[in-house]
């Protein structure tokens, strides 16, 4: 490693270097994939072998694997290695089914923990730094994911798990904090509460990083996050299917997040054809692992929605940079023939000073018509004028309708109204009655 690179050699491969060591590695995990009974028999049915890819374009020979798939292989039926040599398992929440279950060998999580490292290195954290992680520490792959990257990393690690934001404040006063990793959602849950204690995290504190992920955001809300914390936050982006998080990290130009292609394969499709779409237009993301050995995955979708980004990066890295997640195609929703992602409303919302971080989507029935209530919190400095009130929601309205080509029915709501989360935020309710 060098100041800038923590693998400078991968970090900086030419695209021809780097699309030989994918195709080297595809073919290995083709070989491997095999030996689970669920790619076994998928092979079987379509003739495929590693010699099936002589190119990396050869990948659309293969069929695309849906979290469906694995639910009905619950838990095993993926499993690709030797159970002796397995020494973790991680797996969703399965709230909607049976949960999707990724085992790993040592191998596994040495390459997951570098990986994470690689992303901390990215964004300036060193062995010097004071690394504080509030997600939880069971199935949930952020806490331990994290962990064992800031550990291979160096770094001092705090632990702290999720919630209890007062102790979460005293940790990172006490223990000399630089980085923290949080949700959205939480982080923002996190600068209200140090302004209730009237403690100023860019003065008290010697917080300067943020780490961001596992819900989707905007832009504008990043912003206004590092504006209430007095830090530089970094998108991140992971999953359990692909290990967790450090599958995808901004450097520091904040500029798209650089997909660590030594170890994934990166497809844009269509949603509905299926088709790849041209560079810098926005599709499913489709992923291949390339280096894990208990339980490869091959063209899963992610359902998750976003481009890749054109040109270089400025930070001299090769690979790939992709968007921010624009949403999912399965958290959209349709409301009198429109389809609407949760993201187009907050991305409005974030540009009014007047909002607070928090708001609510209502889908309900009335009279027979679909309806949508989004319920807004104003900040605390807001105005008590019902007129200038009035005036800022019918502005807020005609924004809404202008994003999402319908209008709303916009509720401004007191600072605290709202229900609060500690977890992933809840942003949709629809109680529809033909949902």
């Amino acid at each position: 490693m060098n100041n800038e690179y923590w693998e400078e050699n991968i970090e900086t491969m030419s695209r021809e270097k780097l699309q030989e060591l994918q195709l080297q590695r595809l073919k290995k995990t083709i070989g491997k994939a095999a030996n689970a009974p669920y790619y076994k028999k998928v092979f079987e049915e379509n003739g495929i072998s590693p010699d099936t890819v002589q190119t990396l374009a050869d990948i659309r020979k293969l069929p695309f694997t849906v979290k469906a798939d694995m639910r009905a292989n619950y838990p095993f039926g993926l499993l690709a290695g030797d159970m002796k040599d397995a020494v973790r398992l991680h797996s969703s929440s399965g709230t909607t089914g049976a949960p999707t279950v990724i085992v790993h060998s040592q191998h596994d999580l040495d390459s997951w923990a570098n990986l994470v490292a690689r992303c901390l290195y990215m964004v300036g954290l060193r062995n010097t730094d004071v690394f504080q992680n509030s997600s939880g520490y069971g199935m949930f792959t952020g806490g331990l994911g994290f962990q064992y990257g800031a550990e291979r990393l160096g770094a001092l690690t705090v632990p702290a798990a999720a919630g209890n934001s007062k102790r979460q404040i005293k940790f990172i006063r006490d223990f000399g904090t630089t980085a923290l990793h949080a949700i959205p959602s939480y982080a923002i849950r996190l600068a209200e509460v140090f302004e209730e204690e009237g403690i100023d995290p860019a003065k008290d504190t010697k917080l300067t990083t943020l780490l961001i992920g596992a819900e989707p955001h905007t832009d504008e809300q990043r912003k206004k996050i590092e504006k209430m914390l007095g830090v530089k936050a970094y998108n991140s982006f992971g999953m359990t299917e692909m290990n967790g998080p450090g599958v995808a990290f901004e450097c520091k130009e904040q500029d798209g997040m650089h997909f660590w292609e030594d170890c994934y394969l990166v497809e844009i499709v269509n949603p509905e054809t299926l088709e790849p779409v041209p560079e810098g237009e926005v599709g499913e993301l489709v992923l291949t692992t390339l280096d894990r050995e208990m339980m490869p995955l091959i063209r899963y979708r992610t359902r998750d929605l976003t481009r890749i980004l054109p040109g270089k990066c400025p930070c001299g890295r090769t690979h790939i940079r992709i968007d921010r997640i624009k949403g999912r195609t399965d958290d959209m929703f349709i409301i009198k023939g429109v389809n609407v992602f949760p993201m187009q409303i907050e991305k409005t919302l974030m540009q009014y000073p007047q909002l607070g971080s928090n708001y609510l989507i209502t889908l309900e029935t009335k009279d027979n018509q679909d309806e949508m209530i989004v319920e807004a919190e104003l900040n605390d400095l807001c105005t008590d004028n019902y007129i200038e009130l009035e005036s800022l929601r019918k502005d807020i309205t005609r924004q809404l309708k202008d994003e999402i080509l319908l209008t709303p029915k916009l509720k401004l709501v007191k600072k605290g109204s709202l229900p609060q989360s500690e977890g992933k935020a809840v942003r949709v309710k629809d109680l529809r009655d033909n949902k």
